[in-house]
């Protein structure tokens, strides 16, 4: 596998300086000429790429892409007096392209997050995250063998396993689907990406009474069928979208929710896929670096991801947030159900971010968005009572959890719904802090313990007693 067909990086030694360069009137370089350049391995060029400190331009023909000269010598000689990483401090820093969060704003790769997910889909996004560029109508096709793999092992399941449940088992069924799942160059990454992701969504039950298949399109994608590839990357290639492909969102929809999606519905969850790509280092995200940093695959990296996200500090907290704004919808006004909380001595769920001082950037865009939801204007009324009735107490703002609410409230989706959404959305953000990770020195988030037991030398432990006859014990059966 050569890096040219899965994100656009032609390793050939022959630099684009004639036809198009002059035509352009700038010198451009190879992905090979580029590392040279900079001392490191191609798939380091990558990363810089992955981080937002150099920019790409696909060659003419489509074959592979090519970097300014100027620009890869700036870099050169910005990373050779490159500042040292804090040292002896509380918090590990990571250096990082993908997210910057900054006065109540967030942005990817330095592009206004709220403003990239409306005009573009998840999976738009998520390409651009990880290879600096924007693929119009880009889709996402789960390999046929993994797909088939997955569903078997999650309808293994018992039937009230929960939504995360069943995406950490397609996850482990996918990898085992996969021979190259070891292969950690960045085309192989990419190629395993964009394969998991369908796959993992794929895996999951329809709600109940929902149509099995995808709300809109012809039902499967490429790949899906008997006749899919093996790997992602040696099906369609990602750049020529199936303008029958519905995308992430129409085929999430149905395993949330039994009832239609209609345009507007569908554009909210599509834009708040994108919008929960990444938040910077999350706990979840934390996970991934450290999974990386050691290298494991990227399925494996995924994995590690959601077993961090189903903590209920992190991913459950839009289902604590889709019960109060159910509740506070079934009794008509915020104020009991805010009062109930304040008197338990429990925070109001959905409000309030550690990051923002000011409402949360997601949670405004997807306000906006629910606005032209119909059948979302009780439970958005709901929820903006809820926060002027918390503000008379608490100077909270909303966050993303109670725009989710307000959406699976308003949709009849149950109460993991947003967590369900928020484990799909951010495997893409995953995945390209995994591509950072994996060009940085390995196992390098090695933190020392600081050691609170007793000084040694101490005495060797005695056996215990077993216990007395007839006592009870159960451990001699």
């Amino acid at each position: 596998m050569t890096d040219q067909g899965a994100h656009g990086f032609d390793t050939g030694t022959t630099g684009i300086t004639g036809s198009a360069g002059t035509a352009a009137g700038t010198e451009r370089l190879t992905t090979r000429e580029t590392a040279a350049l900079l001392g490191v391995k191609p798939e380091t060029v990558y990363a810089y790429v992955s981080r937002g400190q150099l920019s790409s331009v696909r060659a003419p023909g489509g074959r592979g892409s090519t970097f300014d000269a100027d620009e890869v010598r700036v870099l050169a000689r910005r990373t050779g007096r490159r500042e040292p990483l804090p040292a002896g401090g509380a918090d590990l820093v990571f250096r990082t392209g993908i997210t910057l969060i900054d006065q109540d704003r967030y942005y990817y790769r330095g592009v206004d997050a709220g403003e990239l997910a409306l005009r573009h889909g998840y999976e738009e996004v998520a390409e651009w995250l990880w290879t600096g560029e924007l693929r119009p109508g880009v889709r996402f096709s789960a390999p046929a063998q993994a797909l088939v793999a997955a569903r078997r092992a999650v309808e293994a399941l018992p039937a009230h396993s929960g939504t995360t449940d069943r995406l950490r088992v397609a996850v482990i069924a996918a990898a085992a689907a996969d021979p190259l799942r070891f292969d950690l160059s960045p085309a192989s990454v990419l190629d395993a990406a964009r394969g998991m992701i369908p796959t993992l969504v794929g895996a999951l039950r329809p709600a109940a009474g929902a149509p099995d298949g995808p709300v809109t399109g012809s039902g499967a994608a490429p790949g899906d069928g008997p006749d899919g590839a093996g790997r992602a990357g040696t099906g369609p290639d990602p750049a020529d979208p199936d303008p029958t492909d519905p995308g992430i969102a129409a085929r999430l929809w149905p395993a949330l929710t039994p009832r239609p999606a209609d345009a507007a519905s569908l554009a909210v969850l599509d834009t708040a896929l994108a919008l929960l790509i990444d938040h910077d280092l999350a706990a979840s995200t934390l996970a991934v670096r450290v999974a990386a940093s050691a290298h494991a695959h990227p399925y494996a990296v995924v994995s590690a991801g959601l077993g961090a996200l189903e903590g209920p500090l992190h991913g459950a907290a839009s289902g604590l947030a889709h019960r109060m704004l159910r509740e506070v919808v079934e009794r008509g006004g915020a104020a009991p159900v805010v009062a109930d909380h304040l008197r338990a001595g429990r925070r109001v769920p959905g409000l309030g971010h550690r990051l923002y001082q000011g409402e949360d950037p997601r949670a405004r865009v997807l306000f906006t968005l629910l606005e032209g939801v119909p059948e979302a204007a009780s439970a958005l009324a709901a929820a903006h009572d809820v926060v002027s009735t918390a503000a008379r107490h608490v100077p909270l703002h909303a966050n993303v959890d109670l725009a989710l609410a307000v959406l699976s409230v308003s949709a009849g989706m149950p109460a993991e719904a947003g967590e369900t959404v928020f484990a799909v959305a951010r495997t893409a953000g995953w995945i390209a802090h995994a591509l950072e990770e994996y060009a940085e020195r390995p196992l390098r988030l090695r933190p020392r313990g600081q050691y609170t037991g007793p000084p040694p030398p101490q005495a060797m432990p005695a056996p215990a007693t077993p216990p007395a006859s007839g006592s009870g014990s159960t451990h001699a059966r």
